[in-house]
């Protein structure tokens, strides 16, 4: 292995500390030219305390950050963007109502010669070039909130590239895109590295780490495990190191299967692009909606969440037909729903574990016509300990909480609410392997209580694996419902994206 000072950037003996908390020890590697270095590890491991040092967030108490073995000082981001780093965050920096030429130049605004006004015309063709040079179908002139989240991604990337950049951190890049998108993400940083660029990838999908990563750093308690070229490892090997155990069984699936309906649908149309769709739903049954990012997997559970209105069709829930005016009324029938956007969506972030949990039942804690807060605070240790959540929770707002810790806690509302149907918008995403094993965890203890769960997710072997059966879903339309133990990934990638073998037909 070379040593930090031959490498393009290195991190030498880094450590950071925050009131009560040791987040980096000691902390050595280095990034070669031409590199994908995937940074690894669980929630709270130092993975985004060390990306910070290197953006410049954060200045290190002890350590130095190396360039071409020599030392550097970063006393801000603007710091470490002049000397050729870039971070593209998993929330874009981006500006929405500006076109992409502003955007990759904000900050940095070209002028003519001998004068302060905007040089428009040599931007947009700086940007055309940028953007040719990465193979990107872009017009400079498009605002960015036109764009799809795939093309804000490039975007960032494009913006990232423009700088002259010779380290790229990416966090968590691929959240929110689709199988596509994430094979056109990945192209586009083989493309960087041939270039010479060295690119630092964080991620919790140890798919697409073994897929694009030359070389792995695992951080633990914010202690490096190691520092390894990925091809001498196993993916048990890198969770072992991760999470400090063996996982014998990366999706822990049980089946709980009544066959009695849950949720029937029939024929349904919406207004939101939903287009004659049925299926049923059993008591204790996974049902997975698989689907390519836009194929109007969300849309459905829109539908069935009363957000959407139907123009067409029947719900029927535990054999009643229902009709849903408002999220409320599906809330009180036993409907609940863990959005894909926990921050925004899910959470109500200035509040503390037990006032999201109990948010969804507010007349299981009166006391006569008042709200008791020591009934309050019963219910949410209760389901914290249920649900192992982190006991911080207890007194701490969930925006200090994990990823993990923050989806449990919904988990936990919807628990408390006595929801016989539960809606998990992507369940997992963003949140380290010990956290997706406790979601799994989670899931087979709901679906053994009778609770039936309509699961949405990108990672197509997560769906496959924990689904009981899987609806392929392309615009906006089911095409098939298939036992999940009888549908390969690659069938249900060739479904959802209309691409099928000479020979096959839709079923």
């Amino acid at each position: 292995m070379a040593s930090e000072e031959s490498s393009l950037w290195a991190v030498q003996g880094i450590s950071k500390s925050f009131p009560g908390v040791l987040a980096l020890d000691d902390v050595s590697f280095g990034i070669q030219s031409g590199e994908v270095h995937a940074l690894l590890g669980e929630n709270g491991s130092g993975k985004s305390t060390l990306a910070k040092c290197l953006a410049g967030v954060y200045s290190p108490d002890r350590g130095q950050i190396l360039h071409r073995g020599k030392p550097v000082t970063f006393h801000s981001p603007t710091a470490s963007r002049a000397q050729g780093i870039a971070t593209i965050y998993q929330e874009f920096s981006l500006v929405p109502t500006l076109s992409i030429a502003e955007n990759i130049f904000l900050g940095n605004f070209k002028t003519r010669k001998g004068s302060r006004m905007i040089d428009w015309p040599a931007m947009r063709e700086r940007t055309r070039e940028v953007l040719a040079r990465l193979s990107l179908n872009l017009d400079p002139e498009a605002i960015v909130n036109s764009l799809s989240v795939a093309g804000q991604q490039l975007v960032e990337i494009a913006k990232a590239f423009s700088m002259d950049s010779t380290l790229l951190i990416m966090d968590e890049p691929t959240a929110s895109l689709g199988l596509a998108e994430t094979k056109h993400l990945m192209d586009l940083i083989r493309r960087l590295t041939e270039q010479k660029k060295a690119v630092i990838y964080i991620s919790h999908r140890l798919d697409e780490v073994f897929e694009i990563a030359d070389r792995v750093t695992i951080l633990k308690d914010g202690r490096r495990v190691t520092t390894s070229p990925l091809a001498t490892l196993q993916m048990g090997d890198v969770v072992r190191m991760m999470i400090g155990f063996n996982v014998e069984r990366h999706y822990p699936k049980e089946s709980h299967v009544r066959d009695v309906p849950c949720l029937e649908i029939e024929n349904v149309h919406s207004a939101n692009g939903v287009h004659d769709v049925s299926f049923t739903i059993r008591t204790g049954e996974v049902f997975g909606l698989g689907g390519m990012l836009g194929s109007g997997r969300t849309e459905i559970a829109r539908v069935i969440y009363g957000l959407d209105s139907i123009t067409q069709g029947k719900i029927r829930l535990n054999g009643r037909e229902v009709r849903f005016r408002s999220p409320r009324e599906a809330i009180a029938s036993g409907i609940g729903l863990i959005p894909e956007n926990r921050k925004f969506d899910g959470s109500f972030f200035n509040f503390e574990g037990p006032k999201n949990i109990t948010v969804s039942r507010l007349k299981g804690i009166l006391r006569g016509p008042w709200l008791s807060l020591s009934t309050e605070r019963a219910v949410g240790r209760k389901y914290i300990k249920t649900m192992n959540i982190s006991p911080s929770a207890m007194d701490r707002t969930v925006q200090f909480l994990s990823g993990g810790n923050q989806q449990k806690v919904i988990i936990a509302r919807w628990l408390f609410s006595n929801a016989r149907l539960l809606i998990m918008d992507e369940p997992t995403q963003g949140v380290d392997i010990g956290a997706k094993l406790e979601v799994y965890r989670v899931i087979n203890e709901l679906t053994a209580s009778g609770i039936s769960i309509l699961l949405i997710s990108s990672d197509f072997p997560e769906l496959l694996a924990m689904s009981d059966r899987v609806a392929v879903v392309r615009d906006g339309h089911v095409l098939q419902v298939t036992e999940s133990k009888r549908l390969s990934e690659y069938e249900l990638l060739g479904a959802a994206s209309g691409v099928r073998r000479e020979g096959e037909s839709e079923s």
